[in-house]
């Protein structure tokens, strides 16, 4: 479905005129917001914590844990609002004759939490979920359907830390697991130029990126580009809808989820649709 999705989007895109814009994206950040409803998960079926782990004698993990995001640490508080999850745009991308560019991506930062505990014979645990050292880079797509505006796909590559955290005492060593895994793109994501004052460009923001409460790393700004953003041009893009109440500019809010069918682990986040 997704490829047939991207075959079509690459027709209408090649069937298009060239269209009189801006031809760069300049690469920066785009920062998202985990939705906290249960849709993003970790599945252990197929592969369980193993027999021991949480303390001596523990039984297999094999259940679903299900997170929501955890505001990221910057170094002037509140700098992203609540956005748990940044994405960085390595190269500036550069819009050929029929409208496409492609940049490469990185997951630069993850701050998840678990919505409840996870029960099990040595107690109950919050479990948190961080990147794990330097993460793999992939590409993005980048489609101009309109003069400041389209769609992106853009697969992501993950190496994640999970840490179990005690709900009471404490553990009588770090309990951490890590994994590796690929969400893929998903439903093409709509994008925009920037155009009011709540999307403008943002300069350098120091950034906690290893999950340890500490903004560590300088990150460059948004740039150009407002992901999950749309334009008044782009009525023929149908979005994903969402029931979540989120407080969106125009109130047009929607999901967007990527998934690993391998691995049963999915991460979806909230995008605003407001229109620049």
């Amino acid at each position: 479905m997704q490829k047939l999705a991207l075959v079509a989007l690459l027709g209408l895109v090649l069937s298009l005129p060239a269209l009189a814009a801006d031809p760069v994206i300049f690469k920066g950040i785009d920062v998202f917001t985990t939705t906290a409803d249960g849709s993003t998960h970790y599945d252990f079926k197929t592969s369980p914590i193993p027999a021991g782990f949480f303390c001596p004698g523990s039984a297999p993990f094999t259940g679903q844990v299900a997170f929501r995001g955890l505001p990221l640490v910057t170094g002037v508080p509140g700098q992203l609002g609540g956005a748990d999850t940044i994405v960085e745009r390595l190269d500036d991308a550069v819009f050929d004759a029929q409208g496409r560019a492609v940049t490469r991506v990185q997951l630069r930062a993850l701050s998840l939490v678990s919505l409840a505990p996870i029960s099990t014979s040595c107690g109950r645990f919050n479990v948190y979920a961080s990147l794990a050292g330097t993460q793999r880079i992939t590409t993005m797509n980048i489609f101009r359907l309109h003069e400041k505006s389209g769609v992106f796909s853009a697969p992501l590559a993950v190496d994640a830390r999970l840490s179990f955290v005690p709900v009471i005492g404490k553990a009588s060593r770090p309990l951490e697991l890590q994994g590796s895994f690929n969400l893929s793109g998903g439903e093409p994501i709509p994008w925009a130029k920037p155009g009011n004052a709540s999307s403008a460009p943002t300069g350098a923001v120091l950034i906690d990126t290893n999950g340890d409460g500490k903004a560590e790393t300088r990150l460059a700004g948004t740039s150009n580009f407002v992901a999950g953003a749309r334009s008044a041009s782009d009525d023929g893009v149908q979005l994903p809808p969402t029931a979540l109440a989120q407080e969106c500019p125009c109130g047009c809010y929607y999901v967007s989820c990527h998934a690993d069918p391998v691995t049963l682990k999915a991460h979806c986040v909230t995008v605003c649709g407001w229109e620049p």
